[in-house]
């Protein structure tokens, strides 16, 4: 494809995340499945486009404006080739040249517009820090809460990429062969640094192509995902519960940790989800794991197993803002529940989870975000209405947290929390 055409193929995708109610990364996806005649190589072009605008929207919007110019996709997407990409105007403005496969023309103010970005930085000292640092507004009192005078840090931090890391399945294979075999297969690979599965591969190799990722030895999965599966430390032969299991991810490390024995139980209220994690289950290997449907909190499997498992893990739904690097969309488009609403709805999962910890159990309640809202809180409000359930710590590379927090910037991964309780003996 020419340099033109993968542009007009970028603009296509930012038209339809900013028109329809879903995730960037879902709308990538479908496009590129609508066109399979794109090389990878062009397909690499094109989400750098597209995430690399979404990485910059709200500056980019915020210097139009100053501009006079309405904010577009289109004019957002003129203004990174400049502003983020370093073009210049007369070369951004070449691909704007109306062939068969690419943008249309720029209209005069267009072509008006894009000469007088060059005069024009990214972040001019008039910029708010919020925009600046790509912070919503729903979510910076609660990101200046919890990180502190690592607020600016963080948010830079979160607007690059995120790298892509693997967990090994220690069922058919270690850690040592899969690096070794990565290495000889031509990757830039390394060890992990908080989790002992975990290997960071450097750019975006196709690996869900790779032999090792369709025989099961590996799964795509940020090393902070990984760290949950060691906060709540399932034994082989337990009864454990992943109580938000979703298309299974966390299910999956802890299957392993498990060695397969045991009762592990994935429950979710979306049926198309456990459909597709029985599918990673079976190509993990995995003999110790079931699905279970529930229809919500109030389920009756889950007065019928009240007090019956050793481990249960609530993996809760948030907003996500941990994972802004992989999901730059999500600071702007609420697809799901507001926060009032995601912190009620978490309050009472987890309370309904609990009901299943048995007396001397464990209870991990985690998220992907780094709202106190959605962490500290939610246990402080838990303990005080649960007063059977205490914090414990959480040991990870020789040290203890409680609660445990990973950020962006100070450990490499995306944002996570996760809290462990006891229950008490009877």
């Amino acid at each position: 494809m020419i340099p033109a055409a993968r542009l007009q193929s970028a603009l296509e995708v930012l038209e339809t995340i900013d028109s329809r109610p879903q995730p960037a990364d879902s709308i990538l996806n479908q496009y590129f499945r609508a066109h399979r005649f794109m090389g990878s190589s062009d397909r690499a072009v094109v989400a750098e486009h597209v995430y690399g605008t979404l990485r910059a929207w709200a500056r980019l919007g915020w210097v139009l404006e100053q501009q006079k110019a309405e904010p577009s996709p289109r004019l957002r997407l003129m203004a990174k080739l400049i502003l983020v990409d370093g073009n210049k105007a007369d070369s951004a403005a070449g691909l704007f040249n109306g062939s068969q496969h690419g943008p249309t023309p720029l209209t005069t103010q267009e072509r008006r517009l894009l000469h007088s970005l060059p005069d024009t930085v990214l972040e001019p000292s008039a910029m708010p820090q919020a925009v600046r640092l790509e912070c919503p507004e729903w979510a910076e009192a609660g990101m200046k809460a919890t990180l502190g005078e690592s607020f600016e840090a963080e948010l830079r931090a979160m607007q690059s990429a995120a790298p892509m890391d693997l967990r090994v399945n220690t069922l058919k294979s270690t850690r040592e062969a899969v690096f070794d075999q990565l290495r000889t297969d031509g990757l830039k690979v390394e060890m992990g640094r908080l989790t002992p599965w975990a290997l960071r591969v450097q750019g975006r190799p196709p690996l869900v192509a790779h032999p090792l990722f369709q025989q099961g030895a590996v799964e795509v999965q940020d090393e902070g995902s990984q760290t949950i599966a060691l906060a709540l430390d399932p034994q082989p032969g337990e009864r454990v519960v992943d109580f938000c299991a979703g298309a299974g991810g966390k299910t999956l490390a802890l299957a392993a940790m498990m060695n397969s024995k045991g009762t592990l139980i994935a429950c979710d209220i979306l049926p198309r989800r456990l459909a597709q994690a029985t599918l990673r289950f079976r190509r993990a290997g995995l003999s110790n794991t079931r699905t279970q449907l529930l229809t919500g909190v109030s389920d009756p499997w889950i007065k019928r197993h009240a007090q019956s498992f050793h481990r249960v893990l609530v993996d809760a739904p948030c907003s996500g803002s941990g994972t802004w690097r992989r999901n730059p969309d999500a600071r702007w488009r609420r697809l799901g529940p507001d926060l009032a609403e995601l912190i009620q709805l978490q309050a009472q999962i987890l309370a309904s989870a609990a009901r299943l910890v048995r007396p001397g159990g464990r209870l991990v309640y985690a998220t992907c975000s780094l709202l106190v809202e959605e962490n500290d809180q939610q246990i402080d409000n838990f303990i005080m209405n649960n007063s059977e359930f205490k914090k414990v710590p959480i040991s990870l590379l020789d040290k203890e947290h409680t609660p445990l927090r990973l950020w962006p910037a100070r450990n490499g991964t995306d944002g996570f929390f996760a809290a462990a309780l006891q229950r008490a003996q009877e």
